[in-house]
């Protein structure tokens, strides 16, 4: 039975951040993935907001990283029955270092970033699936891989295995989420000369564009996306899963309509397609993030339930890696202190609540219910389509002031006292 200071099961963001620090701090760390490769198992929708524990860990981590362009402009469309409006945002500041974000390939970026972990010490163990946690008493003592002679032995172990966490549920810490907290992520890459896509987003060098669309999904609860990379796009849907399975509609019909909207197919005019892949995403928010630690044990990533959205914005991979990293110094507390028990690694958890990771989880907590409601997927994209076209219809009619043709859309639409109900709660949950 080998033994290691500690074991981590995942080797994503969170897994890898975790290695590396504990392997630069003199641990002996053991990294295992069940892919062929760190990344391979991994669907990312594409961009990775700036995380500044990566410069902590790697002076010129950007310098060093291979990423595709950085994130310049930030873009909302709108799609309605007969329109599509769209809301953009770009910022000067935001295309000078340290960029605001990057998109990236995981598969090519976990590879990277794992070789790093390595070099700093861990040792990586690919192709492997951590099956199940060793436990003395009510302490975890290390896991369990899928090989022979496969027990591990380890003061503490770090489970950062995805969103379904096998090793959580052994442990005894966290459920089997609902559908309601989960959604489901699917994606297309398409290959696109980077002259075109320069051309078609107004973009120079390495400049990117993050494209949220709103309204694209039926009237189900869900959104659709478009990030640039060098030379490819990644184009994809999420829904949350409650709402896709009483739909009864297939993803992949949704997908396909979604592909055919004017406001997409005109982008990927030309393009070649060139692989799918779909992941489940934790949806719940603060309230879904379970118990974060036992006796031996620490949860980080998705495993630990943190990613949110805001509406605007959407976070999990700059969690992860931000979550892996105090994880790490919470052990090397451990390690000074010769103890391992839950008491101690409790300070994670402190650590989690000190940071802007459950900072920001906690702030935007009600935008979860709030991004229950219905009517902002299928009504209300439509009142924005109504207020657009009226605005700027020459029919020989008196126009109306922009308030006044607003709230009588909105009556159309909507009951009054719902639609006070809806703008109350969207205060709360983000003003």
């Amino acid at each position: 039975m080998k033994t290691y200071d500690v074991a981590i099961a995942g080797a994503g963001p969170a897994g890898i951040t975790a290695a590396l620090r504990l392997a630069q701090k003199g641990l002996n760390v053991l990294l295992v993935e069940r892919g062929e490769t760190p990344g391979a198992k991994n669907m990312f929708g594409g961009m990775l907001p700036n995380c500044p524990i990566a410069e902590e860990l790697l002076p010129g981590f950007w310098e060093q990283a291979p990423w595709e362009r950085h994130v310049v402009k930030r873009v909302l469309t709108v799609i309605a029955d007969s329109s599509a409006t769209s809301f953009a945002f770009e910022g000067k500041n935001f295309d000078t270092p340290p960029y605001n974000g990057y998109t990236l390939f995981r598969p090519i970026f976990d590879k990277w970033y794992a070789e790093k972990a390595r070099e700093a010490g861990a040792t990586l163990l690919t192709g492997c699936l951590v099956e199940n946690l060793l436990q003395e008493g009510n302490a975890v003592s290390g896991i369990r891989i899928g090989r022979d002679n496969g027990e591990v032995k380890a003061r503490v172990t770090i489970a950062c295995d995805g969103v379904l966490s096998l090793l959580s549920k052994k442990a005894g810490i966290c459920k089997a989420p609902k559908a309601s907290d989960m959604a489901l992520g699917i994606k297309a890459l398409f290959h696109l000369k980077e002259e075109d896509i320069n051309e078609r987003f107004n973009l120079v060098r390495r400049q990117g564009v993050s494209q949220e669309f709103l309204g694209c999904t039926e009237g189900i609860r869900g959104g659709g996306f478009i990030y640039t990379q060098t030379e490819t796009l990644s184009v994809g849907l999420v829904f949350h899963l409650d709402s896709l399975k009483k739909s009864g509609i297939a993803p992949y019909d949704l997908f396909y309509r979604f592909l055919s909207l004017d406001a997409v197919r005109r982008i990927l005019r030309g393009a070649r397609l060139m692989e799918y892949s779909a992941h489940l995403l934790p949806e719940g928010g603060y309230k879904l993030v379970p118990k974060l630690f036992t006796d031996g044990l620490l949860l980080a990533g998705d495993a630990a339930a943190l990613c949110y959205t805001n509406g605007l914005n959407q976070e999990g991979m700059n969690l992860a890696m931000t979550s892996g990293f105090l994880a790490a110094e919470t052990i090397i507390d451990a390690f000074q202190k010769g103890d391992f028990s839950s008491r101690q690694l409790s300070r994670y958890e402190a650590r989690l609540k000190e940071s802007f990771v459950l900072r920001d989880m906690k702030t935007f907590e009600k935008t979860v219910d709030f991004m229950h409601n219905d009517r902002l997927f299928s009504v209300y994209p439509n009142v924005v389509g109504t207020i657009m076209e009226e605005m700027f219809r020459s029919d020989g009619k008196p126009r109306r002031k922009i308030a006044r043709l607003s709230w009588s859309a909105l009556k159309e639409a909507v009951p009054i006292k719902q639609v006070v109900s809806d703008v109350l709660e969207g205060g709360k949950s983000l003003l």
